[in-house]
């Protein structure tokens, strides 16, 4: 799915709400449903409710119950991520932007820092996912730097691109946590610097995303995995262009039927 110039007024509408810190935009959705979704897929306890009151108070109700430190943090972390995302949106992907996502997000972790995770840099021991054999510590900064050679030697790049960027990122594994949130948001980063529609990767859709990104991974075959992305682009870009879009402009775009997919 492609939509002329759909990029280029989202991050107008960011850059305005974040001005007048006005969280009731699509801004504030992007936040909330980022931080949300990205996180559950990773086993956070956080409800949608407790991450938009996270965002928007700084505060979580607790009514009896018990939520995890580690949870809360990583919330707070992706919230910054994403922050710093939308700052360098434009700028050219490399292994030091990786870095500081992943950084931003982790930075605040009591439990990453106890356990002696490096945060903002590549993982120091072997980690291991699903049937995926990861890169060795050793073997990570070769491979992310060949993984980005290998993507920028294409000026502009499609969907089918990204869901290769993200296979092999999520295969060489590089950080010791984080990685799934950490790929998942310069795949929002790369979609707005190469004019296609942002996604958000729902939890309620991560036994499918976890499916085809296997597949990927196993056969190198991406088209399922660029075609759930797609999906993704469509749920984000119904709900995005009320926000973005005035009505009148909508009303056009409604009957004109400009989406490509």
């Amino acid at each position: 799915m492609t939509e002329r110039q759909f990029d280029c007024e989202l991050m107008k509408r960011f850059a305005i709400e974040i001005k007048k810190q006005d969280r009731s935009g699509i801004y504030g959705y992007t936040q909330r449903a980022l931080a949300y979704n990205s996180n559950k897929i990773e086993g956070s306890t956080l409800t949608e409710e407790h991450t938009a009151s996270l965002f928007e108070t700084g505060t979580i109700a607790a009514d009896g119950e018990i939520f995890r430190a580690k949870d809360i943090e990583e919330a707070n972390g992706h919230f910054l991520m994403f922050q710093h995302m939308i700052k360098t949106a434009y700028e050219p992907l490399s292994e030091d932007l990786i870095k500081q996502y992943h950084y931003y997000l982790k930075v605040g972790v009591f439990e990453d820092r106890a356990n002696g995770y490096p945060v903002g840099e590549y993982k120091n021991r072997r980690n291991m996912v699903s049937n995926i054999e990861t890169a060795l510590p050793e073997e990570v900064p070769e491979r992310m730097k060949k993984m980005l050679a290998d993507y920028h030697e294409k000026d502009s790049h499609t969907i089918l691109d990204l869901a290769k960027l993200h296979s092999e990122f999520e295969r060489i594994h590089p950080f010791q946590d984080g990685n799934g949130r950490t790929g998942r948001i310069f795949l929002f980063k790369e979609c707005i610097k190469n004019d296609l529609v942002p996604f958000i990767i729902q939890d309620k859709n991560k036994i499918l995303y976890y499916h085809v990104l296997n597949k990927a991974q196993q056969t190198g075959e991406m088209k399922d995995l660029a075609s759930y992305f797609q999906q993704e682009q469509e749920a984000y870009y119904s709900i995005a262009r009320d926000f973005v879009y005035p009505q009148t402009i909508q009303r056009q775009r409604n009957f004109s039927e400009d989406l490509e997919l």
